[in-house]
């Protein structure tokens, strides 16, 4: 991504499953990190703790619908309305509340996209 100059036009990192120095280095290149249904699976211990240390200003949650659906429908077919499982996993991890981490994420959307219409 630095080769590519990537930190110019920013972007997300879709489904993320990295570890934390690979978050650090995607935020300082203007990247959102975008956590689906694994962050709500129990043996993803390392992306929860990943989870708990992206500032919400850095961060977007996702169904990756059809794929990657979260405990409960773990297994299931993905749905765009499970994204509130993630949600809520990451308000759980972070000792805040459901709110906070729908109104930032929806905030942090809006911005990445305001000039694609």
């Amino acid at each position: 991504m630095k080769e590519e100059n990537a930190a110019e036009c920013g972007g997300v990192m879709h489904c993320f499953t990295e570890n934390q120095a690979v978050a650090d280095a995607a935020m300082a290149m203007n990247f959102l990190i975008s956590f689906s249904g694994i962050v709500t699976f129990k043996n993803a211990l390392a992306l929860k703790s990943v989870a708990r240390e992206v500032p919400l200003e850095h961060m977007l949650i996702e169904t990756d619908s059809p794929y990657l659906a979260p405990v409960p429908y773990r297994g299931r077919t993905n749905q765009p309305a499970y994204v509130r499982f993630v949600a809520e996993e990451v308000a759980r991890l972070k000792g805040i509340s459901v709110e906070a981490v729908a109104s930032a994420t929806t905030a942090n959307f809006f911005e990445l996209f305001k000039n694609a219409a």
